[in-house]
């Protein structure tokens, strides 16, 4: 039955996608509002829809009141899919750091541009860096937050591929707190997965964290690493008691 389920929610789902992208390529290259608004108002809710009921995975925001009404930079663990989706919905109109890659994809590429994606190049050294804090900037002066992935890849759940901390660069220069968020979506929506896991993946906003000019960059990412790694290992433990039909998803 998975395998229906399954079958049916990824069809459903890249329809979705794909019918996002064609509105786009007419409306993009003339309103970033008119696509922030038809990616976060109609695609991605109908994609949530069509997961929750052909799939039966639900998606749970935790932890709201620590969501920012100032723009700041969200630090997320980053398992699946799953989360870059989920997003928009309890921070409106966020947008990401990425690899300068995805933006060149045929449509789904160019979509992220005209959404307002941040690409940086990851080998441009000091120059990709100056390059990334005005896009950043740009962004931030339009009131939208920002979502960075720490690991800079996904990454099994219970795993790590440690945390890197180039993104501190904006936070310092910007005057961004940093909100920690932690996830079990990798449980349910598995890495280069076809299958979807029914249950409740859930995705929990910590307390900010405030980066000091004084605090040595190293100590600050122990922390941050520790929190949101410590609160992961609690949400998988909660997934895998209530759903244990997606412990065969926990990395080693």
């Amino acid at each position: 039955m998975i395998y229906i389920r399954s079958l049916l929610t990824n069809i459903c789902f890249f329809a979705l996608m794909i019918i996002g992208c064609v509105i786009t390529l007419f409306i993009g290259p003339f309103s970033r509002k008119g696509t922030i608004y038809l990616w976060d108002k109609i695609i991605m809710p109908s994609i949530f829809w069509v997961v929750r009921v052909l799939a039966g995975l639900k998606v749970e925001c935790r932890g709201l009141e620590n969501v920012s009404q100032t723009p700041a930079l969200y630090a997320c663990k980053h398992e699946s899919a799953l989360e870059t989706y989920a997003f928009t919905q309890p921070v409106p109109t966020c947008t990401y750091v990425l690899k300068k890659e995805l933006v060149y994809m045929p449509f789904f590429g160019w979509t992220q541009y005209f959404y307002g994606m941040v690409p940086v190049d990851r080998k441009g050294g000091a120059k990709a860096m100056k390059s990334m804090l005005k896009g950043v900037s740009k962004i931030v002066s339009e009131g939208r937050p920002v979502v960075v992935f720490p690991e800079g890849t996904r990454c099994k759940p219970g795993t790590t591929k440690g945390y890197k901390s180039g993104f501190l660069f904006l936070a310092e220069n910007l005057n961004l707190k940093v909100v920690p968020v932690a996830v079990n979506t990798g449980l349910f929506w598995a890495k280069s997965s076809f299958l979807r896991y029914k249950g409740t993946a859930v995705i929990e906003f910590l307390p900010p964290m405030t980066v000091s000019k004084h605090e040595d960059k190293k100590l600050f990412m122990e922390r941050l690493e520790k929190v949101i790694e410590a609160k992961c290992a609690e949400l998988n433990t909660e997934a895998i008691t209530k759903y244990p039909w997606v412990k065969k998803n926990l990395g080693a």
